[in-house]
């Protein structure tokens, strides 16, 4: 079976799951005004309506950044007033970031606190949200949150208030309380390919493809399964055992390992353009990083120059990514 012919039936089933019902959707609570619908035209009110609209966002910053998809929703929520704010619905500025000496952006003059400031302007909510992130990686006094698990969301909101994001001293309460009434914490356990992707069907008019294939940086991968070798997947895939090899900048005697990323096409030389840096966690690798993202291994140690193959990656180190 020709390797065409087989990409052909996995972007066949790429876009057949966009109208699959997603996996891993909220669960519903038996708490008092904590049950959140599954869809937007189900909302009750303003703030469901903006958790149901931005959660994918949080999710793939979570999942780019480490930074909690819970702690981003509920600041989200909380600054933007549920995203009816001037500063949200006019500046698409959803975390009350100020338009510091480093923005070279567009700004716009709102009122905080009795007096009149300078917030930084984006074209739309997603800017605001990438942005967000990059804020808290590139800003040392927020270091130490990186040190904390993705599920601690109240060591996260402590941390916060503790690096002043905001004046207010109750701020870590606030955030706490809105995500515990609308089980926030949940979304902290999505992934990227939970939201863009679903889980893929079979496709029996061709291969078995027993298996989810997901999207990034345009790129098409598989997680690797229990027991899978480069032999296996080249006569699932119709890829050669070589061209996988070379695909994701490994060797011949690599032994795949249960959820390793393996990409089905030639990686890219950088990141998507909103992708510029990633904070490194707990035992990541450039290799690790350079998978994640879909990045050419020999690119990213280009980009990154400080590191050999033998170096020991910190936690909180940035990683140019293109």
């Amino acid at each position: 079976m020709s390797r065409i012919y087989i990409l052909a039936s996995i972007v066949a089933l790429l876009l057949a799951g966009c109208a699959a019902p997603k996996k891993n959707m909220p669960k519903k609570s038996t708490a008092n005004n904590s049950a959140m619908p599954k869809e937007i035209s189900q909302a009750k009110n303003d703030s469901e309506r903006y958790l149901l609209t931005f959660y994918p966002m949080a999710v793939e910053q979570m999942e780019r950044h480490g930074i909690p998809a819970s702690i981003t929703l509920a600041q989200g929520l909380l600054e933007s007033g549920a995203g009816k704010s001037k500063l949200a619905s006019e500046g698409k500025n959803h975390f009350g970031i100020k338009a510091d000496k480093r923005w070279k952006g567009r700004t716009m003059k709102v009122m905080d606190n009795g007096a009149l400031h300078k917030f930084r302007v984006y074209d739309n909510a997603g800017e605001s949200y990438e942005d967000h992130s990059q804020f808290l990686i590139v800003n040392k006094r927020y270091a130490s949150l990186f040190r904390l698990k993705k599920t601690d969301y109240k060591g996260w909101a402590k941390g916060l208030r503790d690096a002043y994001y905001a004046e207010d001293r109750q701020y870590h309460t606030k955030l706490v309380a809105l995500i515990e009434r609308y089980r926030l914490y949940e979304y902290d356990s999505y992934t990227m390919s939970d939201i863009k992707n679903g889980r893929k069907e079979e496709n029996p008019k061709s291969i078995a493809l027993n298996r989810s294939i997901y999207k990034s940086n345009g790129l098409l991968y598989v997680t690797a399964r229990q027991g899978d070798t480069f032999e296996t997947l080249s006569k699932e895939l119709g890829i050669s055992k070589n061209k996988l090899i070379s695909y994701n900048d490994l060797h011949k005697g690599y032994k795949i390992e249960e959820g390793d990323i393996i990409y089905l096409e030639k990686k890219r030389s950088k990141a998507l353009e909103k992708y510029s840096f990633h904070r490194t966690r707990n035992g990541e690798s450039l290799y690790r990083i350079s998978q994640i993202y879909g990045i050419r291994l020999e690119n990213l140690y280009k980009m990154n120059p400080q590191y050999s193959s033998y170096t020991r990656l910190k936690v909180g180190d940035v990683i140019r990514l293109r």
